[in-house]
C-alpha cells in the first residue's frame, strides 16, 4: 500500500487563475500523485502523494516546465504594508493612463510611428521586438508545444502579424504593453494576497523556553507540548497554553479582532500571535505550530481559495473558452475584411486575464480582510452563499445569552434540606461539560459544600445525565428525561419568568427543582435588527428549553421559536427549510450546535477561537462572542459580491465592446495594446474598495 503524504511547496510567477491551472495539470500529471491543489492567494501547491514514486525535483522541474514559474529554495512571507496601497494604486493608475495618453497623441494621431517605422531599418525594429518580448514569447512558445494557449498568446500573434506586414513599430508598442499588462496583473494578484500575507506574518518565529534550569531562545517549531514558554512585556505568545504563573494584560486582536486588551492569571488560556502588553507570564504549552488557534486560521485562511463560489468557477471556464473563441473571431476578421490590421488589433485587444481575476481578488481581498477582523470564512463559496441568506436560526445558551447561567433557585420536594439536593445535583454534575452544570457546581460551591465522587456517569444529550451517588441513582435533567415534573404548578411558575428548569430524581423519585437564568448578550436586540435592516425577515430561536422559557425570551426579542429540541430535531429544522428553497444561516456556539452548523448552508459558530469543534464545523467563525459580528459579515458578503458582479459586468463590456471596435477597424493594434492592459486596472480599483473597507 503507497503511503500517502501531504507536501506544501511554494511556487513563484503565478498571476492569474491560468497560471494556477497550467500549474496544477503539470503536477497532477506526475507518477504518484493522488491530489493538487494550487493557491494563487499564498502561492503554493498542496500536494496529496507517494514520495516513493515522486520526490521534490521531480515536482519542480513539472513546475519550471508549465510555463515562467519557479519553486524557491526558501519562501518569503514578506509582505508590503497597506499603507503604502492607495499611494501605489494612485501612481499606477496615473501612469498607466499617462502612458496611454501619451501614445494616442503623440503616437497615433501625429502618425509618428509612422515616420519612425521609415526611419528604423526593419531588421533593427525585429531585433528589439525579441529583446523586449522575449520572456513573454519564450513561455507562449512553451505553452503551444504542450497545445497550450494562454492569455499572451493572442497578443503574440498580434505582434507577430504586426511584424509580417512590416509595422515592427506596432509589434513593440504591443510588446511594452504586454510587460504593463504583465505588470498590472501580478500588482493586482499582489494587492489581493497581501491582506492574507499579513497575517501570516504576524506569527512569532521564537520562544523562551525553561530547560534544564535557564531560559533558551529556540526557533516556535522546537518548543515541544508540556513545556513551560516565558512571555514578557510587549512580547508575542508564541503558543497556546495555560497560564501557570504571572498577569498580564494581552492583546487578543490577532485572534478575535478586538481591540481590547484582556486580563489573564494563573488558569487562564492564552493564544499564540496575541501580546502580552503588560506584565510576564509563565505559559504551559498546550499546542505549537499549525495546532494552534492561530495556525489553524491561518490553513484555514490559505486552503479557503480551493472552496471557489460558483460564480468565480464560472469565470474560470469562461476564461478557459475564450481564448479559443477569439482566436477563431480574429480568423473571421480577416476572412471577412482582408485587413491584417483589424485582425491584429483583435487578438491583441482580448484580456483574458481580467476575467480569471475578477473574482478571486474580490473574494481573497474579503477573506484576508475578514480574518484580521476576527470573521474566519472559509472560502469564497460560503461568501456567495451568505449574501443570499434569508433564513436565520439561532442557538440559544452560549449563543444567544452569555453561556453562564446562575443557579436562582432550589426548591426540595421532599423532607432533604435544599443545601444537601444542591450537593447531591453537583456531584452528579462533576463531569458534565454542559453550561447548566456549571451553573450546578459554582452555587455549591459558593456554598462551600462537600461533593461526593460520582460512579456510572453518562451524559444523555437534549436531556441531562445520570450518575450513582453515595447509592443513590441520580437523573438531572428537563421533562423528557423525567416526565413526572410536568404536572408541578411551581413549575411553570417559574418558566413563566424565563428560567431554564433542572429537575432532579433520586431512584426515579422526583426530589427537587434547580431553576437557573441566563443573562442575554447586551448587543443581541441591536444586532438582530441589522439583520431585519438587511432584508432577513425570518429570524426563529431553536431550542432544547422548555415552551414556556423559550416563548418569554422569544417574545423579548420579537423572533419565532420553536422549543424542546434534541440536536437531531435542530437538523429537521435546517432541513424543511432547506427543502423549500430557502438558504439557511444556523447560528449556535459550536458544540451541541456542531451537527446543525454542518447541515446548514451557512453555519456560522460564535466564539470559536480556542473551540476546536467549532472550527471545524461551522463555515464561518467569528472568533469573538460579539453578535454585531453577524450582521458584519452577511454586510461583508453582499458587498463582495457586488464587486464581483461589477467586475464581471465591466470586463465582459469592455472586452465584447474591444472586440466589436477592432474587428470593424475603429481600433488600431497600436491602440489596441494600450486598452489590453485597462481592465486589470478597473478591477483593481473597483475591488480595493474592498482590501480598504473598515
Amino acid at each position: 500500500m503507497p503511503k500517502i503524504t501531504t507536501l506544501e511547496v511554494p511556487v513563484r510567477g503565478m498571476d492569474c487563475a491560468e497560471c494556477t491551472r497550467h500549474v496544477q495539470h503539470a503536477i497532477a500529471k506526475l507518477p504518484g500523485v493522488e491530489s493538487v491543489d494550487v493557491l494563487l492567494a499564498t502561492e503554493k501547491a498542496v500536494i496529496q502523494l507517494d514520495l516513493d514514486q515522486v520526490d521534490l525535483s521531480a515536482i519542480r522541474k513539472a513546475v519550471v516546465s508549465a510555463g515562467n514559474y519557479s519553486i524557491p529554495e526558501t519562501a518569503s512571507s514578506h509582505a508590503p504594508p497597506m499603507g503604502d496601497f492607495n499611494r501605489q494604486l494612485v501612481l499606477l493608475l496615473a501612469g498607466a493612463f499617462s502612458v496611454v495618453a501619451s501614445i494616442v497623441i503623440v503616437g497615433e494621431w501625429l502618425g509618428m510611428f509612422e515616420i519612425l517605422n521609415k526611419l528604423v531599418p526593419f531588421p533593427i525594429g525585429v531585433a528589439i521586438v525579441l529583446v523586449g518580448g522575449w520572456t513573454v514569447f519564450r513561455n507562449v512558445i512553451r505553452a503551444t508545444l504542450k497545445r497550450q494557449i494562454i492569455s499572451h498568446t493572442l497578443m503574440t500573434i498580434g505582434a507577430v502579424a504586426a511584424l509580417a506586414v512590416g509595422e515592427w513599430v506596432t509589434a513593440t508598442i504591443v510588446v511594452v504593453f504586454m510587460r504593463v499588462g504583465e505588470y498590472v496583473e501580478n500588482f493586482t494578484t499582489e494587492c489581493a494576497r497581501r491582506a492574507v500575507k499579513e497575517l501570516t506574518a504576524i506569527a512569532p518565529q521564537t520562544a523562551r523556553v525553561e530547560r534544564d534550569g535557564a531560559e533558551a531562545e529556540v526557533p516556535v517549531a522546537e518548543v515541544k507540548v508540556g513545556e513551560i514558554v516565558r512571555v514578557r512585556p510587549g512580547e508575542k505568545i508564541p503558543i497556546d497554553g495555560e497560564v501557570v504563573a504571572g498577569q498580564a494584560t494581552v492583546d487578543q486582536a490577532a485572534i478575535t479582532g478586538e481591540s481590547m486588551p484582556v486580563e489573564v492569571a494563573n488558569g487562564s488560556q492564552v493564544f499564540a500571535a496575541t501580546i502580552a502588553k503588560l506584565g510576564s507570564l509563565r505559559v504551559k504549552t498546550l499546542r505549537t505550530g499549525a495546532d494552534t488557534t492561530f495556525g489553524r486560521v491561518i490553513k484555514m485562511v490559505e486552503e479557503a481559495e480551493t472552496r471557489r463560489a460558483d460564480v468565480q468557477r464560472f469565470a474560470d471556464k469562461f476564461s478557459a473558452y475564450y481564448l479559443p473563441v477569439v482566436t477563431g473571431l480574429a480568423a473571421l476578421t480577416f476572412l471577412i475584411s482582408r485587413d491584417p490590421l483589424s485582425t491584429t488589433a483583435v487578438l491583441v485587444v482580448a484580456c483574458s486575464c481580467s476575467i480569471a481575476l475578477a473574482t478571486p481578488v474580490a473574494m481573497l481581498a474579503s477573506i484576508g480582510r475578514g480574518a484580521k477582523r476576527g470573521l474566519l470564512i472559509k472560502g469564497g463559496r460560503y461568501l456567495e452563499t451568505l449574501a443570499c441568506a434569508d433564513v436565520v436560526l439561532v442557538d440559544k445558551t452560549g449563543t444567544l445569552t452569555l453561556g453562564k447561567p446562575q443557579i436562582t433557585d432550589v426548591i426540595s420536594l421532599n423532607d432533604l434540606p435544599t443545601s444537601e439536593v444542591l450537593a447531591l445535583a453537583a456531584s452528579a454534575e462533576r463531569y458534565s461539560e454542559h453550561p447548566l452544570a456549571e451553573a450546578v457546581l459554582a452555587a455549591a460551591r459558593a456554598q462551600n459544600l462537600s461533593l461526593a465522587e460520582p460512579q456510572d456517569f453518562e451524559a444523555l444529550p437534549g436531556m441531562g445525565i445520570r450518575a450513582r451517588v453515595n447509592g443513590c441513582l441520580v437523573a438531572i435533567g428537563n421533562r423528557r428525561l423525567i416526565p413526572d415534573a410536568e404536572s408541578l404548578t411551581i413549575a411553570r411558575q417559574l418558566e413563566g419568568q424565563g428560567k431554564t428548569l433542572l429537575f432532579v430524581a433520586c431512584n426515579a423519585q422526583l426530589a427537587a427543582i434547580l431553576a437557573a437564568a441566563d443573562t442575554l448578550r447586551s448587543e443581541v436586540p441591536a444586532a438582530l435588527a441589522e439583520l431585519r435592516a438587511l432584508g432577513i425577515k425570518h429570524i426563529e430561536l431553536l431550542t432544547g428549553d422548555n415552551e414556556r422559557t423559550a416563548a418569554a425570551l422569544a417574545e423579548k426579542l420579537g423572533v419565532q421559536y420553536r422549543a424542546n429540541l434534541l440536536p437531531e430535531n435542530k437538523i429537521e429544522v435546517v432541513k424543511d427549510y432547506q427543502a423549500k428553497g430557502r438558504t439557511v444561516v444556523m447560528i449556535g456556539d459550536g458544540v451541541n450546535d456542531a451537527p446543525a452548523l454542518a447541515q446548514a448552508n451557512i453555519g456560522i459558530a460564535m466564539g470559536a477561537a480556542g473551540a476546536d469543534i467549532a472550527l471545524e464545523a461551522a463555515h464561518v467563525a467569528l472568533m469573538r462572542e460579539d453578535w454585531s459580528l453577524v450582521p458584519e459579515v452577511i454586510r461583508i458578503a453582499r458587498r463582495t459580491m457586488g464587486v464581483v458582479k461589477t467586475n464581471l459586468a465591466f470586463t465582459a463590456a469592455y472586452n465584447v465592446t474591444g472586440l466589436a471596435l477592432a474587428a470593424f477597424g475603429f481600433l488600431p493594434p497600436v491602440l489596441a495594446a494600450a486598452a489590453q492592459s485597462l481592465p486589470d486596472l478597473g478591477i483593481l480599483a473597483n475591488s480595493a474598495r474592498l482590501l480598504r473597507q473598515k
